[in-house]
């Protein structure tokens, strides 16, 4: 990725056009790599145009001795904190145009201790007393914005898939989300936006639907319910939800266009405009031809005031 940034890379190209088309303040990656002395994410960044920014080692890659996924091999990517083939793969970053605070880092905490956390049935007490919850990590960043501090509450969480009937992957993604309502409970400060890729659409696809509907419904958050229309033109016939919220354009079926990313400010917050850069097929060519030169996840942005 490094070398990719020192010359012309087209599906690079695409997401700083992309960037450079929304404008964002404050901008969350997802998938990005880490590596330790972050030279990768300085050189996006100065591309980018952005002088603040934030990464550190995430869950997905950090290896541990254990067969955390039970089959029965040791070293594997899924026998990482969070699924990852090396330390630092597909990590988080967090780019601002105003200075940060103290990030606070939930990322080492425990799944079994998660309050009300509910296990894999029948998992070994040696993976759950090792097993993290997060995924790739879940911070709490100070944004030094103009009017006052804003709270971004940035994580990436498991897909609810790729296991078995243990439901391992779907009970954890569910308590990843959870997590952020026990954060909020112990007094959060009211400016706060909760965002990052959830990885669970309330109403289609797998995971437990349930818990985002809830989430959602959360008197201290809103949700601005971005849409686009190239999203309600990809629209799949056998889903339930509306098409022009999805934010991923995945195979048609399994599991189709979801919405999966999110970005939902505290209820203090005057939303103002709110969207999904999905243009329709012959308006934007930064997407590319099939719709994929940047990648099938689609960048979600809210603009608020205080």
């Amino acid at each position: 990725m490094l070398r990719d940034l020192g010359r012309e890379d087209a599906q690079i190209e695409a997401v700083l056009g992309i960037i450079s088309a929304v404008g964002p303040d404050i901008l969350l990656l997802t998938d990005f790599d880490y590596d330790l002395d972050g030279l990768a994410l300085a050189a996006f960044a100065k591309r980018a145009g952005y002088p603040h920014w934030f990464a550190t080692t995430p869950n997905t890659g950090m290896m541990t001795t254990l067969d955390l996924d039970q089959n029965g091999k040791l070293g594997e990517p899924r026998d990482a904190q969070g699924y990852g083939r090396f330390r630092g793969d597909g990590g988080m970053a967090v780019l601002s145009r105003w200075p940060l605070g103290e990030v606070t880092d939930y990322s080492a905490m425990l799944w079994q201790d998660l309050p009300g956390a509910v296990m894999p049935e029948g998992w070994p007490e040696e993976v759950n007393a090792a097993q993290r919850l997060s995924h790739g990590g879940h911070w709490v960043v100070p944004i030094e914005a103009p009017g006052g501090v804003m709270h971004l509450m940035a994580y990436a969480a498991s897909p609810p898939v790729f296991d078995g009937p243990e439901d391992r992957n779907g009970l954890r993604n569910r308590d990843e989300l959870r997590l952020w309502s026990w954060v909020l409970d112990q007094g959060v400060p009211t400016d706060f936006v909760v965002l990052g890729n959830a990885n669970l659409d309330p109403v289609d696809g797998q995971g437990r639907r349930a818990a985002m509907v809830d989430f959602l419904k959360d008197p201290r958050l809103q949700d601005p319910e971005p849409r686009s229309e190239g999203g309600a033109l990809a629209a799949d016939p056998d889903h339930r939800g509306d098409p022009a919220l999805d934010t991923a354009d995945w195979r048609d079926g399994a599991p189709g266009n979801l919405r999966v990313s999110y970005v939902l400010p505290g209820a203090t917050w005057l939303v103002t405009d709110a969207g999904v850069f999905w243009p329709a097929p012959d308006e934007d060519s930064l997407l590319g031809d099939d719709g994929l030169l940047a990648g099938p996840h689609r960048l979600v942005w809210v603009d608020v005031f205080r």
